[in-house]
């Protein structure tokens, strides 16, 4: 059964007001999703998520203790907070 990682841009309590939330699901859920592919991975946008991380670069990291996929810049964000989970986005 083939994955897709699944990133969507969520509201959040945190400091900055947006986070990004990556999943695992097992098909596009809306025709209207952006679907990249890239070295075997399948990355899963939804329509509204995709017009604030439009220039954004998603990486995939391997660290001692967790492996993750992580949005590494996003042209459209302004500023983040201290924790670094949470930012806001440019008007």
């Amino acid at each position: 059964m083939d994955l897709f990682a699944c990133l969507t841009l969520k509201r959040c309590l945190r400091c900055s007001g947006f986070a990004y939330k990556f999943s695992l699901i097992d098909a596009p859920e809306d025709e209207a999703d952006m679907i990249f592919e890239r070295d075997g991975v399948t990355l899963v946008v939804d329509e509204l998520s995709y017009d604030y991380l439009r220039g954004s670069t998603v990486d995939y990291t391997m660290e001692l203790i967790k492996r993750a996929f992580t949005v590494a810049a996003n042209p459209n964000a302004e500023a983040g907070c201290g924790c670094g989970i949470s930012f806001s986005l440019k008007d």
